[in-house]
């Protein structure tokens, strides 16, 4: 079924890129081709910075050899470091790129930009990368440090660091990089989110009791405080943390009932959902789409899916518009049911509707059909991907990476691989490792040595387990040089990356002497 769906979505497709053709033929044939060739230009610089040899060789002249002045709008340069952000490209490299920009008088930054940059440094936990940038961008353009800034720095440094670093980067803040700006509610809604999202309500509840006499609260933090403990799955803390959110004034809105519910919705408690939901109304407090999404995703974990269906019309007959979040819940809980069928047939219906097709739509369709063991499903599903030119999220690949050699299918294994790769994206290191695992373990230790050699290059670092299987494998081959090869690889990015777990160059190199 999965098979002939798949042909007639692609069929379907066809005939609308063909209507649409006819379409655009009224429209200026240079314009089109000046479209075309900007995105063309997009894609070839975010894949030459991420299949540079960093840090072999620098960036820089590289960049002033393909990158003309002229082309650097601030679109392209967002696209690009979007293009960056989605391939997981090393966050130095991400950060030349930008510095490359800033250098040329025609262009002008935009906080898009600078935030994306941001976001890949800290990603990366390249924290004293981040502080240099934005101390540079406070100096020549402050206008670009915003509230998202600010955030997008506070919460890897709570997931990374300590709570006194985090309170300590926001003193940092207020007082050296936003100088100008007096620090109120706002801000001290970004440090609790920073922590809420982490799950770390001791800290959040510490930093709430020690400033919100500073920083006045709104609604606004307590509901932060009280997705939070959401986050946590303590249904009894959501209760008692809304009964005291009441008691200090705060009326609730449909952001507070929405966490209640997906709180209840989390552990399967779908008619203590659906309670609130009703209470919601008889206070006027008007439920959106999101609201009736949460719903539809507690139906599926409740293996409701009458009432997983009967929510979806609901959105309809309060005339409000599913959007794709809304058919991923509905999607989602067919998966739960095991009826792919169904599932295949409302994908089917979402094109047809020009409803998009997200990273979490594929990821549910590709979950269910491997838990049916439909082999055939799945391999259908990832063609039409690859034809769709769409790029999965980290936790895609290693689904399909696993599934693929655990199937004997490392063909496929490396096709995933080589497409990310021409796309300009560099795979999380958990899929270079389920590839390395199956290819070394068949006996492809060449190509298993390649793809190694492919990430390094890229400026990304191997696992300390990737590092082990090829060591075994090619010292039994006496590919001693390849050895000598990787290690001096991995020096040289171990000099500006430091990886997070043990030093493989040191333990390579101890183990070449010591032979």
């Amino acid at each position: 079924m999965v098979v002939v769906l798949s042909k007639r979505i692609n069929k379907l497709g066809q005939v609308f890129r063909v209507v649409g053709q006819l379409k655009d033929h009224f429209w200026s044939s240079s314009w089109l081709h000046s479209v075309s060739e900007t995105k063309d230009d997009i894609e070839t610089i975010a894949r030459i910075i991420n299949d540079h040899p960093f840090p072999v060789q620098p960036l820089q002249p590289t960049l002033k050899l393909h990158i003309s002045p002229s082309v650097l709008s601030a679109t392209f340069v967002e696209n690009v470091l979007g293009r960056l952000f989605a391939a997981h490209a090393n966050g130095l490299k991400a950060y030349e790129f930008f510095e490359f920009c800033l250098r040329h008088t025609e262009y002008s930054p935009t906080s898009d930009a600078f935030e994306k940059t941001l976001h890949i440094l800290a990603r990366m936990r390249y924290f004293d990368k981040v502080w240099e940038l934005m101390k540079k961008i406070q100096q020549l353009h402050p206008s670009l440090l915003t509230l998202k800034s600010l955030s997008i720095v506070l919460s890897r440094i709570a997931k990374h660091q300590s709570y006194e670093d985090a309170l300590e980067a926001f003193d940092k803040m207020e007082k050296h990089l936003f100088p100008a700006k007096k620090f109120g509610t706002e801000e001290f809604n970004i440090l609790l989110r920073a922590f809420c999202t982490q799950r770390q309500m001791k800290e959040a509840r510490s930093i709430f009791n020690k400033l919100h006499s500073r920083f006045p609260p709104d609604t606004k933090t307590m509901n932060i405080l009280l997705l939070g403990f959401k986050e946590s799955g303590d249904i009894t803390a959501v209760e008692l943390f809304y009964h005291e959110m009441v008691k200090r004034g705060f009326k609730p809105n449909n952001v507070t009932y929405g966490i209640r519910i997906d709180a209840y919705c989390k552990k399967g408690h779908l008619g203590d959902a659906l309670k609130l939901f009703e209470e919601m109304e008889r206070v006027n407090c008007l439920p959106t789409v999101q609201t009736i999404t949460t719903l539809i995703h507690g139906a599926g974990i409740a293996r409701n899916i009458t009432k997983a269906k009967e929510l979806f019309n609901e959105i309809f007959k309060r005339n409000l518009q599913p959007d794709t979040g809304a058919y991923n819940a509905l999607l989602s809980s067919l998966i739960k049911s095991r009826d792919v069928k169904s599932a295949a047939v409302l994908m089917d219906e979402m094109e047809e509707k020009n409803i998009e097709l997200d990273h979490l739509t594929y990821h549910t369709m590709f979950w269910g059909l491997i838990r049916s063991k439909d082999v055939g499903g799945v391999i259908d599903l990832y063609e039409k991907m690859i034809d769709e030119n769409f790029l999965p999220k980290a936790r895609t690949v290693v689904t399909l990476m696993k599934f693929f050699c655990e199937n004997r299918r490392l063909d496929l294994g490396l096709s995933l691989w080589n497409y990310l790769m021409d796309k300009g994206h560099c795979p999380h290191c958990h899929s270079l490792e389920i590839l390395v695992t199956g290819l070394c373990s068949r006996g492809r230790v060449e190509e298993a040595f390649e793809c190694s050699e492919e990430m390094l290059k890229r400026g990304r670092h191997m696992s300390e387990l990737v590092f082990q299987m090829l060591k075994r494998s090619l010292l039994l081959l006496g590919e001693e040089e390849k050895l000598h090869k990787l290690y001096e690889m991995t020096k040289r990015l171990e000099m500006i990356l430091p990886p997070y777990g043990q030093t493989i160059g040191h333990s390579l190199g101890a183990d070449l002497e010591v032979r």
